[in-house]
């Protein structure tokens, strides 16, 4: 069965600065994420990852090339279309948390919710059903960030990123400040919700964020310099780890 592509990118181009000072980012690049999948792309510091994923999001504009996503090119838009694309079809999580700090978790969902929904009845269900998937307790919901730990908080930025359920998932290092078990905690949360179908695409670094995703990417010298299938996240699989291991040491990791 083929496998339905949501985001095709085309000979993307990428460069900052000009003259002698340009540092190419990607020259000549392509790339499919496909519906369902929880895509992980690494690589070196300085390899482009999060820059492609800014470009795939809509979030930065590549300088050339076509990313065509759920069937609109993304490229042709203007920023304040881009804007209502991004709000309606895209969800983020970054290493930092922007939580707005003077309101609850459960007020900062809502308010990310009304963005694309005047339902607030239906959107405080999707939240309660949400922060109850990520763990976090109702006498959290009227916590601030700066009450909560970082796992915490970061948990519910993943439950405000996904309260409108986005076509696609975004994270960049989201457990990049995070202690061990605090990451792995967010890290449960993703696999939940690849589990329930959510398409995720997630820049680490980290092997044990990487080995929740089903699809690896590397990047290198601006291109795809190789691609592991590692199925189905398993618990504890020693096969997985060593299959991710011998993967990233072709790579030359």
């Amino acid at each position: 069965m083929d496998r339905q592509t949501v985001i095709s990118a085309k000979h993307l181009k990428k460069a900052f600065g000009k003259g002698e000072s340009m540092q190419v980012i990607y020259s000549d690049l392509n790339i499919d994420i496909y519906k369902g999948d929880f895509t992980v792309i690494m690589g070196s510091s300085g390899a482009g990852k999060s820059t492609l994923m800014y470009s795939l999001s809509g979030m930065d504009k590549p300088d050339g090339g076509e990313i065509h996503f759920d069937g609109t090119d993304i490229t042709k838009l203007n920023n304040d279309k881009l804007a209502v694309f991004r709000r309606k079809q895209c969800g983020f999580v970054f290493q930092q948390i922007y939580l707005i700090e003077k309101m609850n978790l459960m007020d900062n969902v809502i308010a990310a919710g009304v963005l694309t929904s005047k339902d607030k009845e239906d959107i405080k269900k999707r939240a309660k059903e949400l922060f109850s998937l990520v763990n976090i307790p109702e006498h959290t919901w009227k916590k601030t960030s700066s009450q909560i730990s970082g796992g915490e908080a970061q948990r519910a930025g993943i439950v405000r990123a996904v309260i409108n359920s986005p076509n696609v998932l975004f994270a960049d290092e989201p457990t990049g400040a995070l202690n061990s078990a605090n990451s792995g905690a967010v890290l449960d949360v993703f696999t939940s919700l690849h589990k329930k179908g959510q398409s995720i695409v997630m820049v680490t670094h980290d092997k044990k964020s990487a080995l929740r995703g089903n699809r690896i990417i590397y990047i290198k010298d601006g291109k795809i310099f190789g691609e592991c299938d590692l199925g189905k996240f398993e618990q504890d699989s020693t096969e997985r780890t060593e299959k991710l291991d011998k993967f990233m040491k072709e790579m030359g990791w």
